[in-house]
């Protein structure tokens, strides 16, 4: 009988083992979903066996009742001061008779696959001789960014706190904020490899379910190795790909994600990046800023004005610049067209090539600006644009209009609140240039006209990009570009499909 007991268990041993070797070097995924064994032994060598890393820290210990213990856990991303006053402490003080550790974050389990993905995740597990489970403490503990203001999107008027890299502070900010017992969050894990935690959250009773179904379902049908940030998230669910404009909105502002949790949207938080992402959205979003609402209502209104004059500005001006130079100089007047003829009497490049010249000149300084270190970066992109506009003038080589174009066209680029925004404006830029150059005005409306169709067929899930202006909604035209006072807009709208569309009580429903 001992015989075959002693074999039986060898053939056990045996399979498990081929069955981690085949699985070492896979995905988390692919590890063996099986229960943990009683034998203490057997589950250090399961574990050990899949990760085999030099930070992993196993401390064994003897538990006063005499049961040997084991804490697994990765050296960096715990408080060791949890694992030694709380947990071992605990449990070998002879003044306690406790076989579980004196913590309120403990979860059990008794899968392998939940085991290691723990241990991974940052999360100390014990493991007891004759318990078939795994106690997780979560005694996380490493170094993170601390709440600090937003880089990208900086306001005059309005909170100075902005989400960090860290997952479940990012989700506390904005239960600060909205202390709804309707708010719900939805914990889904995405990449094979990376294992990167993401929070679904929503206002229900508000939000519409399909919209929440839907996202669910794009987020769960991902696929792939690795989530690093949360545009991995943006270019895997988005309706269309070869869109230059951005579908999804993204934000390292809590208010403004609990602003649109509340008109019904649903925000996208992913563990290791600060940017969080919303959706539905439509194109008026990205030249809103939360600032708008936040000062009076004529002045958001002004300032919302300026910024879609800039984008106009921003999009069309060179492209308008080389029209009028190369085919309509009847539409500029007399004296203007003397100035630009003078100034342009030394240029040996048409207007498109001289265009060309600048702009990308421009794009090169900005970049380059951006990636420098952040003392001297401002510095650089203002005296070199400085220094090779005014050389290029003085050598000839561009026109004094031009320069003057090319920096309108930059500055009214910044004005936009979305870096994802102007980064469409300028990718549209150079088409309009080249159609310019080459048809006048004609190749103008005519790539204007292409670029409108493709917005007005573009969706974001169910919700059409132009709304509220295609399709008209008039309610939606009160928070457009004229923004109407705030006690007025009693109803949230309807382009979202709220299921709660009252936002301000009273007897006006409008």
């Amino acid at each position: 009988m001992n015989l075959f007991w002693k074999a039986w268990k060898m053939r056990k041993e045996r399979i498990r083992s081929d069955f981690l070797h085949a699985h070492s070097n896979r995905s988390i995924e692919n590890v063996p979903d099986i229960d943990l064994s009683s034998n203490l032994k057997e589950n250090i060598a399961l574990i050990e066996q899949l990760i085999k890393c030099d930070d992993l820290v196993a401390r064994r210990f003897v538990v006063k009742t005499g049961v040997d213990a084991i804490i697994f856990f990765i050296d960096g991303m715990i408080d060791r001061n949890v694992i030694s006053d709380y947990i071992i402490r605990h449990m070998t003080s002879s003044n306690r008779t406790y076989d579980r550790p004196a913590t309120n974050e403990l979860e059990s389990t008794t899968r392998l696959r939940q085991v290691i993905r723990n241990i991974l995740s940052g999360t100390a597990v014990l493991l007891l001789d004759g318990h078939a489970e795994a106690y997780l403490n979560n005694a996380r503990g490493w170094e993170r960014r601390k709440v600090k203001e937003p880089l990208t999107e900086s306001v005059v008027r309005g909170p100075r706190d902005g989400f960090c890299e860290t997952l479940c502070v990012n989700s506390a900010l904005i239960r600060f904020r909205l202390k709804d017992p309707k708010l719900r969050l939805r914990h889904l894990v995405v990449g094979q490899r990376t294992q990167t935690d993401i929070y679904v959250l929503y206002v229900d009773g508000i939000v519409d379910p399909r919209i929440v179904e839907d996202v669910l379902k794009r987020i769960d049908s991902i696929n792939v190795d690795g989530v690093l940030e949360s545009g991995f998230i943006e270019h895997m669910i988005e309706d269309s790909t070869w869109s230059p404009f951005p579908q999804m909105q993204n934000t390292e502002r809590p208010d403004k994600v609990v602003a649109n949790l509340l008109e019904g949207k649903v925000a996208i938080l992913v563990d290791g990046t600060p940017f969080a992402l919303i959706v539905p959205t439509i194109f008026a979003q990205f030249y809103q800023s939360p600032e708008d609402y936040y000062e009076r209502h004529y002045i958001a209104t002004l300032v919302r004005l300026i910024r879609f004059i800039s984008f106009a500005l921003a999009l069309l001006l060179p492209s308008l610049y080389i029209s009028f130079t190369s085919f309509h100089p009847e539409m500029i007047p007399s004296r203007l067209v003397i100035a630009m003829a003078a100034g342009r009497s030394t240029v040996p490049f048409p207007s498109l090539v001289e265009a060309f010249i600048m702009e990308i000149a421009i794009e090169i300084l900005r970049e380059a600006s951006a990636r420098l270190p952040r003392p001297i970066g401002p510095t650089i992109g203002i005296v070199g644009a400085l220094v090779i506009g005014e050389s290029a003038v003085k050598a000839g080589l561009v026109s004094p209009v031009m320069v003057i174009i090319v920096a309108l066209t930059t500055i009214a680029s910044f004005t936009s609140p979305s870096y994802s925004a102007a980064i469409s404006t300028r990718v549209l830029r150079f088409p309009l240039m080249i159609m310019a150059g080459v048809f006048g005005l004609y190749g103008i409306m005519l790539c204007l006209l292409l670029i409108l169709v493709h917005l007005a067929s573009l969706k974001s899930f169910g919700v059409t990009y132009l709304t509220p202006l295609s399709p008209l909604n008039l309610r939606g035209m009160k928070d457009f570009v004229i923004r109407i006072p705030l006690v007025l807009m009693k109803r949230r709208p309807t382009m979202f499909h709220p299921q709660d569309e009252i936002r301000i009580n009273g007897e006006d429903k409008q």
